[in-house]
């Protein structure tokens, strides 16, 4: 069973370097987020397990001591392990000074993992940031100068982590994610998916569940809906219209599988990211 605690900030006073969020996971196994993209930088410390972080046409394989770093608008994906799934810490910030804060320690597109020894102050961290959870001015100072201690802890000990060399096996998932990309909007199924790629339903199957821990179902399903979402949030479409530019022909069958993955409905989630925006 997973357990999550999240503190959510709002009212921000600075601009060069300011916390958005933070949380703590025990995440279950083979849990995974996304493909997704985030709206500010997301940096997850891991404290015990492993799992795999994937951006772009690189995968790492990752444990404890170890970090991933999530640059905005960039779409990632990221799953726990199924036999020894992890435990991590996340921060989510974004600010004027953040990009160059970031380079500073050495995290760019380029190098988006590390490794850290200082596994017990970055957590102590972000314990006090969650509890730190009131809006007043003084909480508002106290918020600022965690991230700044944040990334002072990192800086003392960090180190980049070389991406897993991908198979040429994955040349196939590779084809068919690109698929998926160019045509959530349409009706597609598994089985076209298998045919553009030249393979059949159950090697593609395998060869999803090697590279990506997901079949093609859910991963086309996690697609739709993260766009679903993002259309939810800066839109003022129709629940129908969003359900019919993300590849769904039935509005009800949409609302039911967004409930399923998002674990509220399509209205409900639009209203309260709204609120909390």
């Amino acid at each position: 069973m997973e357990a999550s605690y999240i503190h959510q900030t709002s009212d921000r006073k600075f601009s060069d370097l300011y916390l958005c969020y933070c949380g703590y996971d025990e995440c279950a196994s083979g849990h995974s987020f996304g493909p997704a993209v985030r709206p500010n930088y997301l940096l997850h410390y891991i404290l015990k397990g492993k799992g795999q972080y994937h951006i772009g046409e690189k995968r790492y394989h990752l444990s404890a001591g170890q970090g991933f770093l999530i640059f905005p608008q960039i779409q990632t994906f990221y799953q726990a392990d199924t036999s020894d799934p992890w435990t991590y810490i996340w921060v989510g910030f974004d600010g004027n000074s953040a990009r160059q804060y970031l380079q500073d320690i050495g995290l760019t597109r380029q190098h988006p993992t590390f490794q850290c020894s200082y596994a017990d102050e970055l957590k102590q961290t972000v314990l006090h940031m969650l509890n730190n959870n009131t809006s007043a001015v003084m909480n508002q100072f106290l918020s600022e100068s965690l991230i700044y201690s944040f990334f002072s802890i990192l800086s003392r000990d960090i180190s980049t982590v070389i991406p897993t060399q991908l198979e040429e096996g994955n040349l196939y998932v590779r084809r068919a994610v690109e698929f998926i990309q160019d045509n959530y909007s349409l009706p597609i199924h598994v089985t076209d998916i298998a045919n553009y790629v030249c393979i059949n339903r159950s090697y593609l199957y395998t060869l999803f569940r090697k590279y990506l821990g997901v079949s093609p179902q859910e991963y086309l399903a996690n697609y739709r809906i993260t766009h679903a979402a993002e259309l939810l949030r800066l839109t003022d479409l129709s629940i129908e219209s969003v359900a019919f530019s993300c590849g769904y022909t039935d509005a009800l069958v949409f609302s039911k599988t967004f409930k399923t993955h998002m674990g509220q409905t399509p209205s409900r989630y639009r209203k309260e990211s709204r609120q909390t925006a």
